[in-house]
């Protein structure tokens, strides 16, 4: 698990923070805080997404689906943070950092 502090201008809840291996390993290879990255999703920066991609994450602040960007690391390593859709009560209930062969 990460520890996290959601930020005022968050958009939407995480959940519980996870971490694969292979994204830590990619963290502590460019010295990049997981924090940097789950910064950036929350606040609606989506990264390396696609416009379409981009306008799903947008429509899924108010309809709850899954919400994925994409990011590189100082070393070039893709890596993705995944926020899974809310459940029946409307939380969502994680998101993942991960590099995308892990997925």
């Amino acid at each position: 698990m990460i520890a996290f502090n959601v930020p005022a201008k968050a958009k939407f809840p995480l959940g519980q923070l996870l971490a694969t291996p292979g994204a830590l390993e990619a963290l502590a290879e460019s010295g990049q805080s997981p924090a940097e990255f789950l910064l950036r999703h929350v606040q609606g920066d989506w990264g390396d997404m696609s416009s379409g991609d981009k306008q799903l994450n947008e429509e899924a602040l108010s309809d709850g689906s899954r919400i994925m960007s994409a990011y590189r690391t100082t070393k070039g390593t893709k890596l993705w943070v995944i926020t899974e859709a809310a459940d029946e009560q409307g939380n969502r209930v994680c998101s993942t950092l991960l590099l995308p062969d892990e997925y």
